[in-house]
């Protein structure tokens, strides 16, 4: 089963990544205290297993964190989810595309931008369509 593997909580921008085993969520808002409100980048997510895959060339995984997502979520592909609803435990998250890498993940680890430079390579980002919680556990389900 796919579920929440990790949050994290930017709370400003370029701010580090705090991360926390609860977030609560306000429908057309995002994520209570994170630095990115409103707009259709409400959330970012990154699944594991791909993210896990397009780090493999590096030779080694560096840690997810460096990604600097919302949600790191065990695996999910979100190859043709635009427009797709993700429930996450019972809050939905439209996605509407991809999270481009910048130059920052190159100052993280060398190789990282141009190794996440494939479709999803760095995630999805989306607006959340219920007010609720997301937990670590939760449970994910693309629809």
């Amino acid at each position: 089963m796919n579920r929440v593997e990790q949050i994290w909580i930017k709370r400003m921008k370029s701010g580090p990544m705090d991360p926390v085993q609860k977030a609560q969520v306000v429908a057309g808002q995002g994520i209570v205290g994170n630095a990115n409100q409103g707009g259709k980048r409400q959330v970012t997510i990154v699944s594991a297993k791909h993210w896990q895959d397009v780090t493999a060339p590096l030779g080694h995984t560096p840690d997810v964190k460096m990604r600097r997502a919302n949600l790191l979520v065990s695996d999910v592909d979100f190859i043709a989810s635009h427009g797709r609803i993700l429930k996450i435990g019972h809050v939905r998250v439209r996605i509407y595309g991809e999270t481009r890498p910048c130059e920052q993940m190159d100052m993280a680890a060398p190789g990282l931008q141009a190794a996440m430079s494939v479709p999803f390579g760095g995630g999805a980002f989306g607006e959340i369509l219920d007010d609720g919680e997301i937990a670590v556990g939760d449970p994910v389900e693309m629809t």
